[in-house]
């Protein structure tokens, strides 16, 4: 509030905080925006979907471009959304259990709500069928979804008849830990098989090949494991050398000082392993794990180790046997609560697991190097031509290079991040960081990757980094802060479609779509725009707007953008400056009159802003900070 006794000129300045001069970053430790529930409804930029039943109780997600619809799977529920808007035209197939598998399920010792039908796979099987399968009241089973041709009507519809049981597809328990990716016709799953949820285990079954599991209770080989996620990744243009990862933790054995010390692990094997002719019968004879490392370089070479991993995602690149791979991790310190981020390549991996096995001698002795002499063909390699041998199937693999695999399932050295840091990392306890999704995107100064990360309390954070390689630094940039469901529910799934521009986002409740970018929530002028730093926005002489990446001299022209520094003041001409701020900004005039009072807007759309207002009193030159009011 301001008032005087003469007409008053009041002169808004505004300048953002993030901005950079004379070589200096700002803070970015809050968004540039933060838009609310409301808020992003009210801009049409989300879409809600609630089941008409009132519970939804989501377990899995399956994105579909081909079908363009998003498949949900749910407690005694499937749905097929649009994935054009979620919330239009849903279809819905209704999957509970029979009265008399709920009534012996909780004869069992189980609760009614523990025996309902939990879907829990959904996957493509061809283009007109899913397989779908769930824990139906802890006696899984499989089934097959006909969806029909892209070009027809939408299908949508239970072949139940044709159901066979799940074990070792689904697990029992709906909450149990589980994974699954189907390659082909084979389903390759990591979950615990059992009733009990005591027996770890990684099948593989359907198909032509045949059903192989790891051995039975065996600590080497996983050793109460909770498995993130599976995915096969091919080594080269043969595909008998095709392998599956999974991504987990697990306690590690190799902890010696600890018994409960958890590490993260990327374990490997062959698709086509049949198991040994004499040793591993119809059990994984290629079996191989290393431990992912994300820390935090320390002081003395002591760093801060992020061993429990939240989600993985992988990111695709041109080169498909290369994809990108981004691992959410928190810390199991009892010191402090926090989360990183870090990205590895797969040159890394795989140097990883073609070096030196670990190896320990007796109870008494240390993990070491192996230095003996290993096998003929390397245990863990693959029956294919491009490892030669002439070996046609792991079968015919000598006993030598079986039993060596089952002996030394662990690799000795670890696999470190690009960087040997995390890209990113929270410690301020605000919330826990719970899912993530990437997309890679060309701006006019280079390729950026945006993450989107899903947090315990129904937000998701929109956040680029950028590494300095003189400094070996990294900068963290919160873009957007957004407030997905209205209620702080933790978000469990997300799939991301970077042709539609759209995230897509499951909580145990609803179903939420949100677009990547909404340009002119930034701002009006071109400083708002080049300051927000988002790889997918740009001044293109009128307002801020999606960023097209392309080669056209004329439309180069007028656009602005510098995500790397938020140079505003090189990219939009007619500003200066002063010292290491701007010396203008949008201005804004106001008058009081003599005995009034007016109200001064103190609340600037970003985050990173700062308002500040000065009364220049009648003809006077000089002018005057007028504070803000204490609340």
């Amino acid at each position: 509030m301001a008032s005087a006794g003469h007409i008053i000129t009041l002169l808004l300045w505004g300048y953002l905080l993030e901005l950079w001069a004379g070589g200096h970053t700002a803070d970015t430790t809050h968004p540039r925006l933060r838009l609310s529930h409301k808020e992003l409804l009210n801009l049409n930029r989300t879409a809600i979907f609630h089941s008409p039943l009132g519970f939804l109780d989501l377990h899995t997600m399956l994105l579909d471009e081909y079908q363009e619809r998003l498949f949900v799977g749910g407690k005694d529920l499937v749905y097929s959304l649009s994935l054009e808007r979620i919330s239009d035209g849903y279809k819905e197939i209704h999957w509970p259990n029979t009265a008399l598998k709920i009534e012996e399920c909780m004869m069992k010792g189980k609760d009614v709500g523990e025996c309902a039908n939990y879907v829990r796979v959904l996957h493509h099987y061809n283009k007109t069928h899913l397989l779908t399968c769930s824990t139906g009241g802890f006696e899984p089973l499989c089934a097959f979804i006909r969806v029909g041709y892209h070009l027809e009507d939408p299908l949508f519809h239970l072949e139940s008849t044709i159901s066979e049981r799940g074990r070792g597809k689904c697990p029992y328990d709906s909450s149990s830990s589980f994974v699954s990716t189907l390659i082909g016709t084979e389903l390759f799953t990591g979950l615990y098989s059992d009733y009990w949820i005591r027996d770890a285990s990684i099948f593989r079954s359907m198909g032509r090949l045949s059903h192989i599991r790891t051995e039975h209770d065996d600590e080497r080989l996983l050793n109460e494991p909770r498995f993130v996620g599976s995915y096969m990744i091919p080594d080269n243009e043969d595909r008998d050398d095709n392998k599956v990862y999974f991504f987990f933790t697990e306690k590690a054995l190799e902890a010696e000082d600890n018994a409960h010390t958890i590490y993260a692990r990327v374990g490997r094997l062959c698709v086509n392993d049949i198991g040994g002719q004499r040793i591993l019968v119809n059990k994984w004879s290629t079996f191989l794990k290393a431990r992912l490392v994300c820390s935090v370089p320390g002081t003395n070479r002591i760093d801060t180790y992020f061993d429990e991993l939240e989600d993985i995602f992988l990111l695709p690149t041109r080169d498909h046997k290369n994809p990108v791979i981004f691992g959410l991790f928190n810390t199991t310190s009892n010191v402090f609560r926090g989360h990183a981020i870090c990205v590895y390549h797969m040159s890394s991996i795989r140097a990883v697991f073609n070096g030196p096995y670990a190896h320990k001698e007796g109870p008494e002795y240390h993990w070491s190097v192996y230095e003996g002499k290993v096998p003929y063909p390397r245990p863990g390699s693959c029956a294919s031509t491009v490892n030669g041998g002439g070996y046609r199937t792991t079968r015919d693999y000598p006993d030598d290079t079986i039993r060596f695999a089952r002996n030394h399932p662990l690799m000795y050295q670890a696999i470190k991040p690009a960087h040997k840091k995390p890209i990113l990392v929270k410690t301020d306890g605000k919330y826990n960081l719970k899912q993530i999704a990437v997309d890679r995107v060309e701006a006019e100064d280079g390729q950026y990757d945006v993450l989107f990360i899903g947090t315990d309390n129904g937000i998701v954070l929109k956040v680029i980094t950028i590494y300095n390689q003189e400094m070996e630094s990294m900068e963290e940039v919160i873009l957007e802060e957004l407030q997905i469901f209205k209620d702080p529910v933790p978000i469990i799934s997300m799939e991301i479609s970077s042709k539609r521009q759209q995230l897509y986002i499951g909580s145990a409740s609803a179903v939420a779509q949100v677009r990547f970018h909404h340009c002119d929530m930034y701002g009006s002028a071109c400083a708002d725009c080049c300051l927000a730093r988002d790889p997918y926005c740009a001044w293109d002489g009128i307002s801020c707007s999606r960023y097209y990446p392309t080669s056209t001299h004329a439309k180069r022209r007028f656009r602005r953008q510098d995500v790397r520094h938020g140079n505003a003041a090189q990219q939009c001409f007619g500003q200066q400056f002063v010292g290491d701020a701007l010396d203008k900004t949008e201005e804004h005039l106001a008058y009081g009159i003599e005995n009034n009072s007016s109200l001064l807007e103190c609340t600037p759309r970003s985050l990173q802003a700062k308002v500040i207002w000065f009364v220049q009193k009648g003809h006077e030159t000089g002018k005057e900070e007028v504070k803000a009011m204490s609340s």
